[in-house]
């Protein structure tokens, strides 16, 4: 056990963060499970708190395991890992099938967590990507791949725990990586956390809305004085 939930994860990941408040900082969540997380950094950083919209492509009869990931955007990349789509003869008819049912699930997210607000413009910022765990990376890689195309000045990944694996594969693909805790053994994101519910779109509404009225709180008070 290394966090008592995501709360705690996210404040002791903000303090690794603090050399950041002054680079114009965004904070880009995965829902659910990182929105939490990157509300505590987003609240010690006074940035905006927004999300990136990632669904995790599973394997055929073991939906657990990630071949690949699709993340929202203007043009959609799906992004799988080679080597488990070859050895596990994954077809492209499935690859098809499984972007488009991803696809509809983003879409249906964008409905629920946005309405018709509009994303947080994230060009010439810094854009720190935020998520409870990682895993295989898989999900976190195509994540990055459509941060990227928004033109962020540079791209940090913070997370509180991640698969030793994971670190190296990602490293590579942004300009800094924090990560709290690297183990030795890593069989799930869950088993670093005491609490580790999983949240509703309603939670996760909630923390956008209480993020933005944080944000613009200290304006409205300035046109007041």
């Amino acid at each position: 056990m290394r966090f008592i939930d995501r709360h705690d994860a996210g404040r002791e990941l903000a303090k690794r963060l603090l050399t950041l408040k002054d680079k114009n900082p965004v904070v880009l969540a995965l829902p659910r499970g990182g929105v939490p997380v990157g509300f505590e950094v987003a609240q010690s950083l006074g940035a905006p708190l927004d999300l990136i919209l990632v669904r995790k492509i599973g394997a055929p009869h073991e939906e657990e395991l990630a071949i690949g990931a699709i993340a929202d955007g203007d043009d959609p990349e799906l992004v799988t890992d080679p080597r488990l789509v070859r050895d596990l003869n994954v077809s492209q008819d499935y690859l098809d099938d499984a972007k488009s049912a991803a696809l509809k699930e983003i879409e249906r997210r964008r409905r629920a967590y946005f309405g018709d607000r509009k994303a947080v413009d994230i060009a010439g910022h810094t854009a720190i990507i935020v998520d409870d765990g990682i895993a295989t990376g898989a999900t976190m890689l195509a994540a990055l791949h459509a941060t990227r195309r928004r033109n962020p000045a540079r791209i940090v990944l913070a997370v509180p725990v991640a698969s030793a694996e994971a670190v190296r594969r990602l490293r590579r693909e942004v300009d800094e990586l924090v990560c709290l805790y690297t183990p030795q053994v890593f069989l799930a994101v869950g088993q670093f956390y005491r609490q580790f519910p999983q949240l509703r779109d309603a939670e996760v509404v909630s923390f956008l809305d209480r993020s933005r009225a944080a944000v613009s709180a200290p304006s409205s008070s300035e046109n007041h004085t």
